[in-house]
């Protein structure tokens, strides 16, 4: 039995939750979501402000899918509330960002800047003298492709910590070499 698939979403005041077939719409003060349905064997039924996932069977694929669209359904709901947030730190000697209208301007060391053109539905901004980078948007998945594809440009390197990191990332440091003696 799935416990994530069994929780009702409690749909917040200005969200509208629209289930036409295989499709769920959500929208809200921040955006407009939809996701499809894959399997047949999952039902989602809107009632007053609960949104509620059910399955026809116990098969172990159709498990999987009751827990994965309830999950889904609750992000979408958050997204268009409250949004989502992932912020980046830029950790090293001139390694700095800016925002320069739709795009995303990183030196990270190399001979050349990375120009990362930023999407529509998000808003990018740097803090903290150009060494925190905060991606918002409402939709969760694209908040975080675009934060791990901002990470992808510089991975943090384990002897010095130089690179990009999550601000919620630890990185382990080894110890370096300690010459001949």
């Amino acid at each position: 039995m799935s416990r994530i698939g069994n929780m009702p979403i409690t749909v917040p005041k200005g969200v509208k939750v629209a289930v036409q077939g295989n499709l769920v719409n959500v929208e809200g003060p921040k955006g407009k979501l939809s996701q499809e349905l894959a399997s047949s064997f999952i039902t989602v039924v809107v009632k007053d402000d609960l949104v509620t996932v059910s399955r026809a069977n116990d098969a172990k694929q159709t498990k999987a899918f009751h827990g994965l669209y309830r999950n889904l359904i609750n992000n979408m709901v958050t997204g268009v509330s409250t949004g989502f947030t992932k912020a980046l730190v830029i950790n090293g000697v001139g390694y700095k960002a800016e925002v320069q209208g739709k795009l995303l301007v990183l030196n990270l060391g190399f001979s050349t800047d990375f120009f990362v053109a930023i999407p529509d539905s998000l808003k990018v901004t740097v803090e903290g003298n150009n060494q925190k980078v905060v991606v918002a948007g409402y939709d969760k998945q694209l908040v975080g492709l675009f934060a791990s594809e901002i990470r992808s440009l510089r991975k943090p390197e384990p002897y010095k910590g130089k690179g990009i990191r999550y601000e919620t990332e630890t990185i382990r440091k080894k110890v370096g070499k300690t010459g001949v003696k």
